[in-house]
């Protein structure tokens, strides 16, 4: 099983001042200590779960690019970008940049988008969830065509590109990995059947039920289902101790699951990145 690193909380004991320092020690520290995956989300106000929406919060690719030079070996993805939050020919080119300067170290994390309150407050559209969907879809299909070089035009439902050149092209051939995170069953879950080469799922929200789900919608698009990468996100707290975060992951690995990717408490001290990485990672290596 592989690790990542998620992001979630930029407020830093020593404030903005500090957390470009800090942020790229941070990194630093996971790509040493193994971590496969460094990821942020894609918010601009802080979400509920984590604090007031006032708390700080980086954008996603501007902050990816930062990380791309701190680090040398991790991958690179968004956990995971809202599809409504940039138009699929700029997500398309914002990736590709990525993977060209980190050499071919980005993956597209990608789902359907839901913070409304983040949206309307800087003026960004929130279509009803179906036609989010839509867009998500079609969002799908431009970056493909995109990384296949096919510049015909694409006239989609709620997206019309003339040209859609994508020069240089990625260097992750065919094209960056693409994540969908979500277990929507009826809908996120097909999507990844028919698009994506991940999966990102929640960690002790009925993931094994998700799974079966997904396996039904290979089976309906005629697609091996053992050729999708499963990951699961997983908060990390080095407090539990080695054992008991062996022990859950490798509950998660015996489900099917290849990865585990989340925030690591207390990581601004990097101690317990350290720990993770030292106690953690050589064993589920094995799984």
């Amino acid at each position: 099983m592989k690790i990542g690193l998620q992001i979630p909380d930029f407020s830093t004991p020593r404030g903005p001042e500090r957390l470009g320092a800090e942020l790229a020690t941070v990194a630093r520290t996971a790509d040493e200590a193994g971590f496969e995956y460094i990821a942020v989300m894609d918010h601009f106000f802080q979400i509920p779960v984590i604090g007031p929406a006032e708390k700080e919060m980086l954008e996603c690719y501007t902050t990816l690019g930062y990380l791309a030079a701190c680090t040398s070996r991790a991958t690179l993805v968004a956990l995971v970008t809202g599809t409504t939050y940039r138009e699929p020919g700029l997500l398309a080119k914002l990736v590709t940049t990525l993977d060209v300067l980190s050499n071919g170290r980005a993956w597209l994390g990608i789902g359907a988008a839901w913070n409304e309150a983040e949206s309307r407050g800087l003026g960004l559209p929130f279509p009803p969830a179906a036609e989010r969907f839509e867009r998500l879809e079609e969002t799908l299909q431009i970056c493909l065509q995109m990384w296949r070089g096919d510049q015909s035009p694409y006239r989609g439902k709620h997206y019309q590109l003339d040209r859609p050149l994508n020069s240089p092209q990625s260097l992750t051939r065919p094209h960056p990995p693409i994540m969908i995170g979500g277990g929507g069953e009826k809908k996120t879950l097909r999507l990844v059947a028919r698009y994506a080469d991940a999966c990102n799922l929640f960690a002790g929200r009925d993931e094994a039920r998700k799974l079966d789900i997904l396996r039904e919608h290979c089976e309906a698009v005629g697609r091996d289902y053992d050729t999708v990468f499963k990951t699961a996100y997983y908060p990390f707290d080095a407090g539990k101790g080695a054992g008991q975060i062996v022990d859950e992951l490798g509950a998660l690995a015996g489900l099917g699951f290849h990865a585990a990717m989340g925030a690591v408490a207390g990581v601004w001290d990097v101690s317990p990145v350290e720990f993770i990485g030292s106690e953690v990672i050589p064993v589920v290596a094995h799984f």
